[in-house]
């Protein structure tokens, strides 16, 4: 059964967004790092990893404006990644990009829905090692 476990947002200031998110609602949070196609924060209430995303470029993105804010997309956590690919596709989804490979750690599934809103599945969740360093 798919579960709703993901919302990622993209920002302008990662390190302003963290810190409201985090004492406005007592998140915690990650390590800052960088991936291939952002730098990225997560943060958690226990159960939803909402994803602080600064993107680089158009390159899995799908942003022609990099300095975009706001929502940018939901992840699913899946059994199966073919299984669900397959229904996606079956339902009106198209593939839109694979970050990482499957197998590697926060490897994720992109696809868009019939709208063209962007979504990501895996099978493992997204990575949720909390930085108790870092100020609420």
């Amino acid at each position: 059964m798919p579960r709703l476990r993901h919302i990622a947002l993209s920002v302008k200031d990662i390190d302003r967004a963290a810190d409201f998110y985090c004492a406005a609602f007592g998140m915690r949070r990650s390590a800052k790092s960088e991936g291939p196609t952002a730098h990225r924060i997560y943060l958690s209430d226990g159960v939803i990893n909402l994803a602080l995303l600064q993107y680089k470029s158009e390159v899995g993105s799908g942003l022609a404006d990099t300095g975009f804010a706001g929502p940018h997309h939901f992840g699913f956590v899946v059994d199966d990644l073919n299984e669900a690919g397959a229904a996606i596709e079956a339902a009106g989804g198209q593939y839109f990009f694979d970050l990482g490979a499957p197998g590697e750690e926060g490897f994720e599934r992109k696809f868009r829905d019939p709208d063209g809103i962007i979504f990501d599945i895996n099978t493992t969740g997204w990575p949720l090692e909390f930085d108790d360093t870092a100020e609420p």
